[in-house]
């Protein structure tokens, strides 16, 4: 199933005790299409209110479904507005949403002058912002595996090894985007490394002292976390 969805009305991906995700969200409606329960498995987990350009997830069923495109049409009427079912495919039994993908790439969006049009979906940032310094700095992501200082804590992760291959902060017309690839992310790390990387553009730290920040292995250490409107789980690639 590849989806997306606005994740302002939700607690994330995934399914929480008392609040509304949008993997609960999804159940229900497929729960009332094939009338018996379906559990979702999603490539990954987006924290409370961010949102998804894509995102894949896998379910097994015990007969076929004969009509998908019926089953993706059903769905979109029972979702919501905020979530769009784009298509549904079979899959080898043993595909895995989660475990088969490569890579993700995230995006983050800032707007630096005020608009009535950008702010639902985009940072307000200071117009004096060091983009260039920014990127320098986010260069030197690519050096480092461990990524401690900007992962929420005690998760249950067994290691916070990631493999960055791109970071980078690009002009967009109106806006400034940030764009990070890595094998697989930590909670909370791309919102964590933007408020580090603003620190930067505002000239309240070095690049050097932006390193050394990854270095400790310190949570406190690193910036604040950017508001969860402005970031995008923007891509997911698989190796088929």
């Amino acid at each position: 199933m590849r989806l997306s969805y606005r994740g302002a009305g939700y607690h994330g991906w995934q399914i929480q005790p008392h609040d509304t995700s949008v993997q609960e969200t999804i159940e229900k409606a497929m729960a009332t299409v094939l009338r018996h329960p379906v559990a979702l498995t999603g490539a990954g987990r987006t924290d409370t209110g961010v949102n998804a350009r894509l995102m894949v997830a896998h379910f097994d069923v015990d007969e076929p479904i004969a009509d998908l495109g019926l089953l993706c049409h059903k769905l979109n009427g029972l979702v919501g507005r905020d979530i769009a079912i784009h298509s549904i495919v079979p899959v080898h039994a043993d595909a895995h949403a989660r475990f088969d993908a490569t890579s993700r790439t995230y995006k983050y969006f800032a707007h630096t002058s005020k608009s009535p049009f950008l702010y639902p979906l985009s940072w307000h940032c200071r117009a004096d912002l060091d983009f260039a310094l920014m990127n320098e700095a986010a260069a030197r992501l690519l050096e480092y595996r461990d990524f401690t200082s900007f992962s929420k804590l005690h998760t249950d992760v067994k290691t916070n090894l990631c493999h960055i291959t791109h970071a980078r902060w690009e002009r967009e017309g109106e806006q400034w985007v940030f764009t990070i690839t890595a094998d697989r992310f930590l909670r909370n790390m791309v919102r964590a490394i933007v408020g580090t990387l603003v620190d930067v553009g505002l000239h309240k730290i070095s690049v050097e002292e932006f390193c050394g920040i990854i270095e400790q292995k310190d949570r406190c250490k690193a910036g604040e976390s950017m508001p969860a409107h402005a970031l995008f789980l923007w891509d997911i690639s698989y190796p088929f």
